[in-house]
């Protein structure tokens, strides 16, 4: 199921790319980013009011775990940029493959707090075959 949960992910990151690329394009960057978060902002109060939760701040959290909303706001100006320019598919092919990079650093070396799980070099083959792919959208 978590599988399917992540594809669906996939499906939804595309259609939020596209959406916000195509916006930046009658609103401009900084507009476009602030509409995109303010819709974002009212769509999660009206979930939080309709199912009658109430927000509850624990003070044992991080003040470093509160940075994902300014490093979404920096997420969505660099897809916007990059969409304008590369189209959806080169720019979520690269955003994937940084993310696979990245995560596979946070797993090997349990970064973040996150479980170890070690980096298996049979993993080189599968990015060097993304990597080729990637190479070939930018060339065609």
């Amino acid at each position: 199921m978590y599988r399917f949960y992540a594809i669906f992910i996939g499906i939804l990151i595309t259609i939020m790319v596209t959406f916000n690329g195509t916006l930046d394009g009658y609103l401009g960057n900084y507009l476009s980013i602030l509409v995109i978060h303010l819709v974002g902002l009212t769509a999660i109060a009206g979930i939080l009011i309709f199912k009658k939760i109430k927000p509850v701040f624990k003070k044992d959290v991080p003040l470093y775990l509160y940075s994902g909303g300014a490093i979404g706001v920096l997420l969505v100006l660099a897809n916007n940029i990059s969409f304008s320019t590369l189209g959806a598919s080169l720019t979520l092919a690269l955003g994937v493959f940084g993310q696979l990079i990245l995560s596979s650093a946070i797993d090997h070396y349990g970064l973040m707090g996150m479980d170890t799980y070690k980096f298996h070099k049979k993993k080189i083959i599968g990015f060097g075959i993304i990597l080729v792919g990637i190479i070939i959208m930018t060339i065609y």
